[in-house]
């Protein structure tokens, strides 16, 4: 829509063609002219014949309609269709494994170690050679679909059991494994180049490690655990790979860091689904910037007009409000075949079906404003229940100790509530539902949640007996509206929230934070302190 308003503002006629009529894209005045039809390649180019007859076609923008639409660059070239932006080639070089290897061992960039296949024999020797765990995915997939982390070759062999038949992996679509990142810190960057100049739209920080697929994931902006070095190194990162593509307009390249080393995950020469998310929290109309940017404009013609506000070494200025982007996942509305609420455990398949975005002075205040509007916020007294991983057992302590602290009574399983209380934190032990035949009627942790006796639960994934526990657990919680946290740095972010939610809040709206920073551009005004924002 962005892009559709630009070009018309700068003369040309624009039409567009969407396969979802359910979307506000498709209001009758956005383009010129508006087309129905399914984005196949045969659709498109019956479109582009019937309006070749009313003027000179000057180009295609395909880098702003997803995956989906960038797919069809080859085939639209090929039919001798120009392609706006980014060409088709260059297209190929982020989306090609070998190709992509190439600029980044150019640029002196590290990828996680990795491979393909196209059978079972061929993921094992993979992963062997690779090291487990591995994140396996299939090609030209969306929204990760098939995408699992997998910890040994047995759970490997049952993954392929359970795609057989779905023709999501064979000869011409090999799957992708690679080395996962235990403990890893994903970033996200949506960055505009016109061929010389980069310019950075956002650096945004994810919550979550890396492993869960960006749309189900939290982030922040700015980062707010980065260094200015890490910073530095994303910037020039992102530089070499859009010059080593050949990017013109849009760019998203998401980056992990693992023990201190930074590594490329993958770059996506087109929108992504945070440029609006960047573009609302810093007042920048990234789409807009790249559609002209994709007819001729520069980065620097578009910084000399204003669109695009001039940035100190491309950093969002040191006044700026912290954004948070989270994502909704309604499990309670998913159901397996056997009509049971799904597992709510987060990973590499995106499962959310919308987002919402809290503002404020700092990320405590942003993140709980995320949560007040997905989840309707944290209680502020009661009793959590913790029951983690032997691998999280260490890294609970703090935060629910911190929990403690702020006057909430807890409740864990034997295991758990043995370690926090040997760091001197009290918790009443509850029975696990695998206990239930040998209770004599006492009470579960399933019994005690459905019951509301329990106010936030905190469960992550364990194996064997413990993971069948922890369905149990999570369905429990999910079911009874009850907040819940499987990873433990979301539960961190949660703790820090708690005290900014019993402060209050006080709303700004977002064009009342693009006044506040132009006033304060100008050194006309500040940012209010006190106030802040919920979208």
């Amino acid at each position: 829509m962005h892009a559709a308003f630009a070009l018309s503002g700068a003369g040309f006629e624009t039409i567009m063609i969407n396969c979802n009529p359910e979307t506000v894209s498709t209001d009758y005045d956005t383009s010129d002219r508006l087309y129905f039809e399914p984005l196949t390649l045969e659709d498109v180019l019956e479109v582009i014949e019937a309006e070749s007859g009313s003027g000179t076609l000057v180009g295609v923008v395909v880098q702003l309609g997803g995956q989906t639409a960038l797919g069809l660059a080859k085939g639209l070239e090929a039919a001798g269709v120009p392609i706006l932006g980014t060409s088709p080639s260059a297209i190929d070089l982020a989306e090609e494994r070998g190709l992509f290897a190439g600029i980044l061992r150019d640029a002196g960039l590290l990828a996680p170690k990795n491979g393909t296949a196209t059978d079972v024999t061929g993921a094992l020797e993979a992963a062997e050679g690779i090291g487990y765990p591995v994140l396996v995915r299939p090609s030209y997939v969306l929204g990760g679909r098939g995408m699992e982390i997998v910890y040994d070759a047995e759970t490997l062999v049952d993954y392929f059991r359970r795609i057989e038949g779905q023709g999501i992996v064979g000869p011409t679509n090999p799957l992708l494994v690679d080395r996962f990142l235990d403990d890893a810190i994903e970033i996200d960057v949506d960055a505009l180049y016109d061929g010389e100049r980069l310019y950075i739209g956002g650096i945004m920080e994810h919550i979550e490690e890396a492993g869960i697929h960006s749309g189900d994931s939290s982030c922040t902006l700015p980062p707010v655990t980065l260094g200015r070095g890490q910073l530095q190194a994303v910037r020039d990162a992102t530089l070499a790979i859009a010059q080593g593509i050949g990017v013109r307009g849009l760019l998203n390249v998401q980056f992990a860091i693992g023990a201190g080393v930074l590594y490329v995950l993958e770059a996506n020469p087109r929108a992504s689904r945070t440029v609006p998310f960047v573009s609302k929290a810093l007042g920048i109309p990234l789409a807009k910037a790249a559609s002209l940017l994709m007819v001729g404009e520069t980065v620097e013609s578009l910084l000399a007009s204003g669109m695009l506000p001039e940035r100190d070494g491309s950093d969002v200025p040191a006044d700026s409000p912290v954004a948070v982007k989270e994502a909704v996942l309604p499990f309670k509305r998913f159901r397996t075949p056997e009509g049971k609420i799904v597992d709510t455990l987060l990973g590499p398949e995106m499962r959310s079906t919308g987002e919402v975005m809290g503002i404020d002075r700092d990320f405590p205040r942003a993140f709980a404003k995320s949560q007040e509007a997905a989840y309707g916020g944290m209680p502020l007294e009661g009793s959590v229940f913790v029951s983690v991983a032997d691998r999280d057992k260490r890294s609970i302590i703090l935060p629910v100790l911190w929990l403690k602290q702020l006057g909430y009574s807890i409740l864990a399983t034997e295991g758990t509530a043995e370690v926090l209380r040997r760091n001197g934190i009290e918790a009443r032990v509850v029975h696990k539902h695998s206990e239930r035949a040998g209770l004599e009627g006492a009470p579960t942790i399933v019994d005690l949640i459905e019951q509301s006796d329990v106010d936030i639960v905190i469960n992550t994934p364990s194996g064997g007996t413990a993971r069948a526990d922890g369905y149990e657990i999570r369905a429990a919680a999910v079911a009874g509206d009850k907040p819940l946290f499987t990873t433990i740095a979301q539960l961190s972010a949660a703790v820090a929230s708690v005290e900014a939610i019993r402060a209050g809040f006080e709303v700004t709206s977002l064009q009342e934070y693009a006044d506040q920073r132009a006033a304060s551009a100008s050194g006309a005004a500040d940012l209010k302190p006190g106030r802040s924002a919920l979208g």
